[in-house]
């Protein structure tokens, strides 16, 4: 190997343990707050519905920026929009403390999206920019534990520090991991240069077939996902013997089993097919979904939660690594965006829809629903991706 190729390899090494430990940071921040959101929109009057809009408002100001900052990220750097977003992110903590309305959570919720669509899917591309052609499932399966980390001990930590010191505390402590995760990217990240495509294109990211079948893929898991990290503390809350901070452990649990697995599937990924890992982690999680009305225990609960997370372990990976194949060709950027503005379409759509049904017919029939429509989407999926080869 030659120096220019060694010092290359280190300083992509560099980067990748910088964007981890920062994306990490900041997703343990984010993930505090998510179980914990709908009992403080319910304390300011919040209907099922109106819980729906809360999460969904901050969804929809990431699926509108997305694809354009990540279309930009590809012609200007990625470095601007990561340091942009994580200072909003540090400065909408505090906007959370004062609250005095559905209507003004709301708004902070849709700021707070918007910050986000200048996070995670740069960094991501940042991290496809040097993916290894063969070795993408792995390469971006393991980036990958950062955000799942960090959203799986959020919760945990989340419900901790309600339990002991209220819920001020709680939006205090997101404040502080998304101003770590600024001062690490400021300090110490580089920017990309000389890997931009000026011809990126979110219509030819859209146009490409595999972006089709892994887009529809990526919207369906979101709305599985979304539900039930949403109402899973609502549907938990009626049983009294479970405490916030066991509604944290469930979600923890789930989204933790997920990174442990990441490395390992995104390896499988790499050796076979990308869309047959797909579609048994979709089933995976269609069936926990629709075992979750019936569960009464908290060891009941832990074992639907764990099979979520191994769903999604067999699933994320391979669809991350279709993107950045596709990425190649159309800008990592706008894959990337395309990729995330596809999940969070499926997180708006989930708490809405979800949040109508729960208010019409009780929150028992939101995971029979959600499990339904998970199962019906496996084989349009397959219809859209198996002429691919992927």
């Amino acid at each position: 190997m030659s120096r220019k190729s060694t010092l290359k390899k280190t300083e992509s090494v560099r980067i990748f343990r910088i964007l981890f430990i920062s994306v990490f940071s900041a997703m343990l921040g984010l993930g505090i707050v998510v179980p914990l959101l709908p009992f403080y929109a319910e304390s300011l009057g919040a209907t099922g519905l109106w819980i729906g809009a809360i999460f969904s408002g901050f969804s929809l100001s990431r699926a509108v920026f997305m694809p354009v900052i990540g279309r930009m990220s590809d012609k200007r750097g990625r470095k601007i929009f990561i340091l942009l977003g994580l200072l909003i992110y540090t400065v909408i903590s505090f906007a959370y403390l004062s609250a005095i309305s559905v209507f003004y959570l709301t708004a902070v919720r849709i700021v707070h999206g918007i910050a986000s669509a200048m996070v995670i899917p740069v960094a991501m591309a940042y991290i496809a920019d040097f993916s290894p052609e063969g070795g993408e499932g792995s390469h971006m399966g393991t980036f990958t534990i950062s955000m799942l980390l960090g959203m799986g001990f959020g919760p945990l930590l989340g419900g901790i520090i309600k339990e002991l010191f209220g819920m001020n505390t709680v939006f205090l402590s997101m404040a502080l991991f998304s101003a770590i995760s600024f001062i690490i990217c400021l300090i110490f990240l580089p920017e990309s240069a000389g890997v931009h495509r000026i011809g990126a294109s979110i219509i030819k990211a859209l146009g490409s077939r595999m972006m089709k079948g892994v887009l529809f893929f990526r919207v369906m898991n979101a709305f599985a996902i979304g539900s039930y990290m949403v109402y899973l503390p609502v549907v938990t809350s009626k049983l009294n013997h479970i405490s916030t901070s066991q509604i944290g452990v469930l979600i923890s649990l789930s989204i933790i089993t997920t990174a442990l697995f990441q490395r390992t599937t995104g390896k499988i990924a790499d050796a076979g097919r990308k869309s047959v890992l797909i579609v048994a982690g979709s089933a995976i999680v269609a069936a926990s979904l629709l075992s979750i009305p019936f569960l009464q225990s908290f060891q009941e609960l832990l074992i639907a939660s764990l099979f979520i997370g191994v769903g999604s372990a067999l699933s994320l990976p391979s669809a991350m690594a279709v993107v950045t194949m596709a990425g190649r060709e159309v800008g990592q950027g706008s894959a990337m965006g395309a990729f995330n503005t596809a999940m969070s379409i499926g997180m708006i759509t989930a708490p809405m829809v979800t949040g109508g049904i729960m208010d019409l017919f009780g929150e028992f029939y939101v995971f029979i629903f959600s499990g339904i429509v998970c199962f019906l989407s496996i084989p349009i999926f397959w219809a859209i991706i198996s002429k691919t080869g992927v």
